[in-house]
């Protein structure tokens, strides 16, 4: 039986999410948290509506699976995220022990993994390049619009 709620599935909720950040004029990352093939978090950058250099969609995303779960740690939970988490979601991402993390596209200049690679928590499985391309160009156009 094929299982319609794979990595592609959830990665193109968190696109749809960057696409909103997109239209905001907000840099365009979207996550969603996923515990037991459901949806329990939606969000995209608002760091610029906020005026909150904090609220990454990986943030917004985490606090909202807290809530949802009613506990700090985010434990049986997926992390689906159109960018690599940069340092500050990465730690956040440590603290609340979740169990896996996806994201699309690499932030050469940025990323965790590229910065500072033990960042994420020892046993947090980190995975990368689903919808890769996709999400990368959504952040390409982004860039080329603001520098016009």
């Amino acid at each position: 039986m094929i299982n319609p709620f794979d990595d592609n599935y959830f990665m193109k909720q968190a696109f749809h999410e960057a696409q909103q950040a997109y239209d905001l004029g907000e840099i365009p990352v979207g996550a969603v948290v996923v515990a037991n093939n459901q949806i329990i978090a939606r969000a995209h950058n608002l760091t610029e509506q906020l005026t909150d250099v904090t609220a990454h969609a990986e943030m917004l995303a985490i606090t909202a699976a807290a809530n949802s779960l009613g506990g700090k740690y985010l434990h049986g939970c997926t992390l689906y995220v159109t960018l690599e988490p940069c340092c500050m979601c990465a730690g956040a991402l440590y603290w609340s022990q979740i169990d896996k993390i996806v994201y699309a596209a690499r932030d050469e200049k940025r990323g965790a993994c590229k910065v500072h690679p033990s960042l994420f928590h020892p046993k947090t499985l980190v995975t990368n390049g689903v919808m890769e391309e996709e999400c990368g160009e959504l952040m390409k156009s982004f860039f080329v619009g603001r520098r016009k």
